[in-house]
């Protein structure tokens, strides 16, 4: 008796190279027992790929912001610089006589 359902699965194992073809060709394979057994690793792989490109955005618009701020903070440093060496050269003692003596 066991030896029949041996040789019953042995027979079930031992696939048709032309069967196998034909699921495959035929769609059959990658339809039933590919994707559906696998379904969970499919929607798990897709859901990593979906927040793994969210946060690539986020991460290069990120970036960008920090640029901007890095060039406006160079330019007001810059602004910064030019009105304190104004204001260095009107506080001059020099220069405020000549201010009161034009007014």
């Amino acid at each position: 008796m066991e030896e029949n359902k041996k040789n019953i699965n042995e027979s079930d194992k031992q696939v048709n190279p032309g069967s196998f073809i034909k699921e495959l060709l035929s769609g059959s394979m990658v339809s039933e027992k590919i994707i559906l057994k696998n379904l969970g690793y499919i929607s798990l792989i897709t859901f990593l790929t979906a927040v793994y490109i969210g946060n690539r955005f986020h991460a290069e618009k990120i970036t960008r912001e920090s640029t901007r701020l890095q060039r406006e903070v160079k330019d007001l440093r810059a602004e910064s610089l030019t009105t304190s060496a104004d204001l260095m050269n009107i506080s001059k003692q020099s220069e405020v006589f000549t201010l009161i003596r034009e007014k």
